[in-house]
């Protein structure tokens, strides 16, 4: 992976933690539906006027394909991850999100876009230990309330981690902006029914709004048509890669910003998650390149 890719999925990483932050405070008082839909809706709007200004065309003909890419990678974890955030603290959803490498490792094998090696699948076992750790061990008491909103992590960063080897297959018949521009659309038409169901229940409040503005606008919107731009240069797997950060940050400012508290089963089980992931990655920051062939 070349320099300049992986300094911007730290970048995203960093960006896709607070998204943690944000929907704990923004879901609480917009409600999941309402939440969801706002938040697409915000990103389809942004990439639009990026389309309309580098007048890139809207990939009409691939709208199938799109909407399957939508309702993976935005509508149904958006809905399932603003619901548990009513539940569970920014950072233990952020450690959750981890596995979303575990699955696209498993996706990518499925679609033969990658290998899955017993190292691999080792790493997918210890994964689940971890998860399985901070789920008795955190924070948060393991009631059925409690569970149920973990396993929506789970599911969500399932749906991650499925959509990740289909996107890197779209990005080789349509521009990314295009993608993140039409998965958006796709993914605000399926919620548009939730969003108008829960609307009357919504409190938009400048605080609600505010964190709703940086989710649409940067996180949702110039993010994943920054991540699809990576997508492109990159393997499924890697591209998962901003998950072994993700958890950093979303515990770091869930910390700092709403403090939450950090515990044992935080970090223990969290440990063992992000072993699992440089298991099934082959990630390792050590290693030194390898040295460029000389051209012949």
């Amino acid at each position: 992976m070349q320099t300049r890719h992986f300094a911007q999925l730290v970048g995203l990483s960093a960006l896709w933690g607070a998204s943690f932050l944000f929907l704990r405070i923004a879901s609480p008082l917009l409600g999941p539906p309402v939440m969801a839909t706002s938040r697409v809706l915000l990103a389809t709007a942004t990439l639009a006027v990026l389309m309309w200004l580098l007048r890139e065309p809207w990939p009409w003909r691939h709208w199938r394909e799109l909407f399957r890419l939508g309702l993976l990678a935005l509508a149904a974890p958006f809905l399932l991850y603003a619901w548990a955030a009513l539940r569970l603290p920014a950072g233990y959803s952020a450690l959750l999100n981890t596995t979303v490498v575990l699955f696209g490792t498993l996706a990518s094998a499925w679609f033969g876009q990658d290998t899955l090696t017993a190292r691999k699948l080792i790493g997918c076992v210890i994964g689940f230990v971890g998860v399985g750790l901070i789920l008795q061990l955190g924070p948060v008491a393991p009631t059925a309330e409690t569970l149920m909103a973990a396993l929506a992590c789970i599911a969500a960063a399932a749906c991650y981690g499925v959509s990740t080897p289909l996107m890197k297959k779209a990005t080789e018949h349509m521009q990314p902006l295009a993608i993140a521009t039409g998965i958006s659309a796709a993914a605000f038409v399926m919620l548009l029914p939730a969003g108008i169901w829960g609307l009357p229940q919504a409190h938009f409040t400048p605080t609600a709004m505010g964190a709703l503005l940086v989710m649409g606008v940067v996180t949702s919107g110039l993010a994943y048509w920054l991540n699809l731009r990576i997508i492109r240069h990159v393997s499924p797997v890697a591209a998962t890669s901003p998950a072994f950060l993700i958890p950093v940050f979303g515990v770091t400012w869930g910390h700092l910003f709403l403090g939450e508290t950090l515990s044992s089963g935080i970090f223990a089980g969290g440990a063992l998650v992000l072993v699992a992931t440089a298991l099934v990655t082959g990630f390792n920051p050590l290693r030194r390149p390898l040295p460029a062939e000389p051209p012949p």
